[in-house]
């Protein structure tokens, strides 16, 4: 049985304005950097065996403290890369009200089977990330591997992996705490949730808001 340690990337500079990033390669905040050495601290006795991550480089970033502090060198996976929003890359709710208003009503009732205006089919995201995390399962059986990723990733995820209707990601788990974690056991074709958001201290989490960045 393999424990994934699962954290979403630590604040972005679009936190503040709420932006929706998905492939927009932005960086950490500086609260995203401290919050990324504090998972760094953490990992430092976590007894970890691997750590994987997402290409983007918000989520690189956030796991380089902790490949410093393990001595371990993370695999880059693009199956762990967020979800693309299409035409509201980089843009806030307000602005996609403005820009494409009965397609946001539209996602906002079901993000699956209407996902943004050009953006990625969250169904085929969902296949890709569980994919990757059973190979993660297969490669370090009964290991505890630490996977940075992103929060729609981990909600989609996460809902395929408990039999949840993927069409209720943003409504089961609408929030993912930034550099926060949950850890989730695979074993097969099992798996199981063990927790959920948890904090790696007092100060590493950012807001609870719905963000997308």
């Amino acid at each position: 049985m393999t424990h994934l340690l699962l954290v979403r990337h630590g604040e972005s500079i679009w936190h503040g304005e709420n932006r929706y990033a998905g492939r927009t390669d932005i960086p950490l905040s500086p609260r995203g950097l401290e919050q990324a050495q504090q998972l760094g601290d953490w990992a430092a006795s976590a007894r970890l065996t691997a750590i994987w991550v997402s290409p983007l480089l918000r989520a690189r970033q956030t796991a380089e403290p902790a490949e410093r502090a393990t001595g371990l060198s993370a695999v880059v996976d693009p199956r762990l890369q967020e979800v693309s929003f299409g035409r509201g890359e980089g843009f806030t709710r307000a602005e996609m009200e403005r820009a494409f208003p009965e397609a946001l009503v539209r996602f906002e009732a079901d993000p699956v089977a209407n996902p943004l205006p050009g953006g990625e089919n969250p169904r085929e995201a969902a296949e890709r990330a569980v994919a990757c995390f059973r190979e993660i399962g297969g490669k370090h059986p009964n290991g505890r591997v630490l996977v940075v990723t992103h929060k729609t990733v981990i909600r989609l995820t996460l809902c395929s992996l408990m039999g949840v209707p993927l069409s209720q990601y943003r409504r089961v788990f609408p929030y993912i705490i930034n550099a926060a974690l949950s850890e989730i056991c695979i074993d097969g074709r099992s798996s199981s949730l063990l927790s959920f958001n948890a904090r790696v201290n007092s100060t590493a989490a950012a807001s609870v808001e719905e963000d997308e960045s």
